[in-house]
């Protein structure tokens, strides 16, 4: 082996060590998310992707208009998405398994009827 070769692996590996070490220090200073922050992120991708999949078919106004409020508020706003149609209800029904299935309680979602 020549010596540029060498000098090249040497400094590809010190690199990489300090790269390393650059990564786990990042990674040990970033905060963790709250398990709030968690639940929300896994609740939102879960809406996103029962929506993806059924659309908004049956869905009023309202109804989207509370839930993206329920989103905005980091999953914050207090409950006030009321299922009014067979639509609302069933989507409701699935957000609820599976924001369970999730790791939340069965109290997470935002979804409830006042009257």
């Amino acid at each position: 082996m020549g010596r540029a070769f060498r000098s090249s692996v040497l400094c590809a590996l010190l690199a990489a060590a300090v790269a390393g070490e650059t990564s786990a220090t990042m990674a040990r200073d970033r905060p963790s998310p709250s398990w709030h922050d968690v639940k929300c992120v896994r609740y939102r991708k879960a809406w996103a992707g029962v929506l993806a999949r059924h659309g908004t078919r049956g869905l009023s106004r309202d109804f989207l208009d509370r839930h993206d409020a329920f989103l905005a508020s980091n999953c914050s706003a207090r409950a006030d998405v009321c299922p009014r149609s067979a639509e609302e209800l069933a989507l409701a029904n699935v957000m609820v398994v599976l924001a369970m299935n999730a790791g939340t309680a069965s109290t997470f979602p935002p979804f409830s009827c006042s009257r």
